[in-house]
């Protein structure tokens, strides 16, 4: 949830309270577990990773932990995300100041990560483009963005999308980029009916704690529902529906 790039936007200060959710948030954690289980299943001999729009690190704070010997680089725009970063991650990850639309990596990285990114960014078709040229052949991406146009709501204009995605909407981009999909899920599918009831409803503001910030044991209990849902998708089912899209995808040999 992160903004990175030319035409996107995102409020600097929603960074600290961002920070202060994301380590208990359920959301946070399944999402963190689910990328994590992509990047093992789906790229289990790399030994590098490229983040687009990193935010406070908390991704990339996991995979460090899960994999300390890799090369780990996170870039984001904006400066406060980054010292969060560091904070989070003092040393064993490279941190730098990107626009993701002029992503100058070559060919450096076995796999390239964009996590709610794209969906801030008006020309997202750059932003894979650059994620292609900066992974090696062979390597891939995984992509994460909001789903369902229909869930569009103020929750979607207080975090600055641009758009919310469909599953043909996102292959179409990641073909264009030059991609070869390989898995496109939805997920946030068992607790989506909430997610309806929440988003649609009659409220017309929206901010980060009212999204996310919730009481411990109704947040423990959404944590037990996406775990049941991560062990559906680890076990070869695609939801077809859900609030987010998760996206394996390959550069071709």
């Amino acid at each position: 949830m992160t903004s990175v790039g030319a035409g996107g936007g995102y409020d600097p200060a929603k960074f600290e309270q961002l920070f202060a959710l994301e380590a208990g948030s359920f959301w946070f954690r399944a999402r963190s577990d689910l990328i994590n289980w992509a990047l093992d299943r789906y790229f289990p001999g790399a030994q590098s990773l490229l983040e687009l729009g990193c935010g406070n690190g908390y991704v990339l704070d996991r995979v460090r932990q899960l994999h300390p010997d890799w090369r780990l680089v996170g870039t984001e725009l904006f400066e406060q995300g980054l010292l969060n970063a560091r904070v989070r991650m003092p040393a064993g990850v490279e941190l730098r100041q990107l626009d993701a639309t002029q992503n100058p990596y070559r060919a450096e990285f076995d796999v390239a990560g964009a996590f709610d990114v794209i969906e801030h960014i008006e020309d997202a078709p750059a932003v894979l483009a650059g994620m292609f040229q900066a992974v090696r052949p062979g390597g891939g991406v995984l992509v994460t963005v909001p789903q369902h146009r229909w869930l569009w709501s103020a929750a979607d204009v207080a975090a600055h999308h641009v758009k919310r995605y469909t599953r043909r909407e996102l292959i179409e981009e990641l073909r264009a980029a030059g991609f070869e999909p390989v898995r496109v899920t939805s997920f946030v599918s068992l607790l989506l009916p909430a997610m309806m009831a929440a988003r649609l409803g009659k409220k017309e503001t929206a901010d980060v704690e009212g999204e996310l910030g919730m009481a411990a044991p109704l947040n423990a209990a959404c944590f037990a529902v996406m775990r049941l849902e991560i062990a559906l998708i680890r076990a070869g089912l695609r939801l077809p529906a859900g609030g987010s899209l998760l996206a394996v995808a390959r550069r071709p040999d």
